[in-house]
């Protein structure tokens, strides 16, 4: 039901953009209400929202949507890929190192870190690493160290509001061992500071044993599965599994799960 310039009568009325009259509005609810199933009618609003995202409006429309407002800002989805043999090599070492910014109040991307890490200790890849994460050596040789990785990194956080005491934020990875164990065992290897920002996460895999009932044995995989997902891209790339984060993180706010802090105070 459009006008002559396009404009859904079904998107005014669910939207509440237009400003008429209370028994106009009733009565008009009623005739859109006997002339579409309220399956079409659904499905109908969802492709008028994705045409308005496509111009723009997606951040508003989205947060017109029924979900429960979240605890934090921005959610700041994280996961490392490190240097890796088997048997397993020491020290680990980080070589991507991506960041989703993660919109708490519409679940959305915001914005992108990701750059990759020049590995010192071992500067050689392993075949079983490369073929395991699909980094291969020309992808770091030459890249920034871990140390100047890190300073990007609180640049980027700095230039993103992030570090502005009002906004709450908090990091996000598929388990404990990024911020528990592989970012802190390096930086104290190498002798370098740890920032307080990296210092508590929600650990994603015990966020949906939360709401699912059902602990993801197999991470992301499972996770996608439990809930009916695709797949994003390669396992193993660091910022493939960010976005499956971020897609799972979602889809669980949008059947009202809030996140909670997992990790314990440093």
């Amino acid at each position: 039901v459009s006008d002559a310039s396009g404009c859904s009568m079904i998107t005014l009325l669910h939207t509440g953009a237009a400003k008429f009259p209370q028994n106009f509005l009733s009565r008009s609810r009623q005739a859109v209400s006997r002339l579409f199933p309220a399956g079409v009618l659904k499905g109908f609003i969802s492709i008028v929202s994705r045409k308005l995202a496509s111009h723009g409006f997606g951040a508003s429309m989205a947060a017109m949507s029924s979900f429960p407002p979240q605890r934090y800002h921005y959610f700041l989805v994280l996961d490392f890929e490190a240097t890796c043999d088997k048997p397993q090599i020491h020290p680990q070492e980080i070589i991507e190192f991506p960041i989703l910014k993660l919109n708490g109040r519409t679940m959305e991307i915001e914005s992108t870190f990701h750059m990759y890490v020049q590995p010192v200790v071992h500067p050689q890849l392993t075949p079983f690493c490369t073929e395991l994460t699909g980094i291969i050596q020309g992808m770091v040789d030459g890249q920034p160290s871990l140390q100047q990785v890190l300073e990007r990194v609180d640049e980027w956080m700095a230039k993103e509001g992030l570090l502005d005491p009002s906004v709450k934020s908090i990091f996000v990875t598929c388990g404990d061992w990024d911020l528990k164990v592989m970012l802190p065992g390096q930086c104290q290897y190498l002798g370098l500071p740890v920032a307080d920002y990296f210092k508590q996460w929600i650990n994603l895999k015990k966020a949906y044993s939360f709401a699912m009932g059902s602990w993801p044995k197999n991470g992301l995989l499972d996770m996608n599965k439990g809930l009916n997902l695709q797949h994003i891209g390669r396992p193993h790339s660091g910022i493939d599994d960010c976005k499956n984060i971020a897609n799972i993180m979602k889809t669980l706010a949008h059947r009202g799960f809030i996140f909670k802090q997992t990790s314990k105070p440093f």
